[in-house]
């Protein structure tokens, strides 16, 4: 049943960037929209405060959650549908939703999702510019770009929308897509989810609602992705990647089904795990695309911003940004790409996840590991108690993030490779895991 929203009260949780645009399209509609906020209505921009000319009413401040009495509730992605006051508000009558199920009710779109603990956000552009390569036009949103709300009165069924997904914003989807992708599967967010059950189920909205002639893709070698096999629609087509499946790697090259689609030494990206995001991504386009595109993008994509992001070579150590990598799994991933070990940065705000699997991956990889942040004493505690520690990597505890990046360009010699890979949030000392990457690029390009 398509929403209306005509005459209707509507209140927007967070003004945050998806959001804004959000208020103008229910603008359009003919909504009667309330913005509300837990910062002070003198701490708003003035892209928030010009919307009161528009008609939207702004309640601020630490009181922004008292008397909800709207109809329609749009909460934040990183708002939990209990919260009291919300679940106060449905109880008597109000419609709890989201800007993105708002995109999905309405997207005429053939739409195409990743979601994942690690890889969906280089999962999600590497099938974007495929479908890009082929057709010449793509839509690119969710958890990444732009939001795509605006923009959905001008796809139409020809057009494709490719959607990077988080658990926030799954957490309460009632729609699928028409293919969807789910990297793999490990402990993530557990600052906001009540606990790993509750996150996969999150991630499983993004192939429960599908319909005919839809399409999942799994990750094989993840014990969890391979038991959501029982969970799957009837009428859902199945494709599994990694080590057995569909898309497989054999012999240095990937192939779909039997076909070879490309040689792993085409990929300019680093790592294993990126191999391991092509397959997710050949998996989802490769009757789409054809073999063609693909083998152009492997050449030719250098990679996203903070993922392994080579920022520059001097005095011959090589300095990467991999800012992105905000889990254990992650930076394990990251540490993987490289043969030889490095002088890893790790560090940052804690999501409560088990530092122990990382403390091995340190212990194999890493020649110095500088700690910083908030979790800079916890890793550290995990690592000298890890059975693999036998005084190898040095470790270096530096609680100010400059000059923990200082103490591991100090630590580098010739040859060396220095990874930033916090594998923990940044919002301890960052807004977000871009502004800590960019930090870092900063200091680095300073030297």
């Amino acid at each position: 049943m398509k929403l209306v929203f005509k005459d209707k009260r509507v209140a927007v949780i967070g003004m945050g960037i998806s959001n804004l645009p959000l208020i103008q399209y229910l603008l359009k509609e003919g909504a009667l929209v309330t913005g509300r906020d837990r910062k002070e209505l003198s701490e708003m921009g003035e892209n928030v405060l010009s919307l009161q000319e528009k008609g939207v009413k702004l309640i601020c401040g630490k009181d922004y959650l008292k008397n909800i009495d709207e109809e329609y509730i749009f909460r934040t992605p990183g708002m939990r549908y209990d919260t009291p006051e919300l679940a106060e508000a449905v109880k008597k009558g109000a419609v709890l939703t989201s800007e993105m199920e708002l995109f999905f009710e309405r997207c005429p779109a053939k739409m195409i999702a990743v979601t994942g603990s690690d890889g969906k956000t280089t999962t999600t552009t590497l099938i974007s510019k495929m479908i890009e390569k082929k057709f010449g036009k793509v839509y690119v949103g969710g958890n990444i770009g732009a939001p795509l709300l605006p923009f959905v009165d001008e796809m139409t069924e020809n057009d494709y929308a490719v959607l990077e997904l988080s658990s926030f914003q799954l957490h309460t989807m009632q729609h699928s897509p028409h293919i969807a992708v789910i990297t793999n599967l490990s402990p993530n967010h557990l600052d906001y989810h009540t606990d790993m059950q509750e996150y996969t189920d999150a991630k499983k909205n993004i192939f429960l609602h599908m319909g005919e002639n839809s399409k999942l893709i799994l990750n094989h070698k993840n014990d969890i992705t391979r038991s959501l096999e029982k969970d799957k629609c009837e009428a859902t087509e199945l494709l599994w990647f990694a080590k057995e499946g569909d898309v497989y790697e054999k012999e240095e090259a990937i192939y779909y089904k039997d076909e070879k689609v490309v040689d792993v030494s085409d990929i300019l990206l680093p790592g294993h795990h990126n191999v391991e995001n092509y397959m997710a991504a050949i998996a989802a386009v490769y009757p789409i695309v054809g073999k063609k595109v693909i083998v152009d993008i492997a050449k030719n994509f250098g990679g996203v911003e903070h993922r392994l992001e080579l920022v520059r070579v001097k005095d011959e150590v090589r300095f990467y940004n991999s800012s992105i990598d905000s889990s254990p799994t992650r930076t394990a991933a990251a540490l993987s790409a490289f043969n030889e070990r490095v002088v890893i940065i790790c560090g940052g705000y804690d999501k409560n996840i088990p530092f122990e699997p990382l403390a091995i991956s340190l212990c194999e990889k890493a020649k110095t590991v500088v700690l910083t942040g908030a979790t800079g004493e916890k890793i550290k505690n995990v690592l000298l108690e890890c059975p693999k520690y036998n005084g190898i990597p040095e470790i270096i505890s530096e609680p100010d993030f400059e000059k923990a990046v200082m103490a591991a360009v100090n630590a580098a010699g010739k040859g060396d490779n220095v990874l930033l890979s916090p594998a923990c949030a940044s919002f301890d000392a960052f807004p977000n895991f871009m502004v800590r990457g960019q930090k870092f690029k900063e200091i680095i390009r300073s030297l």
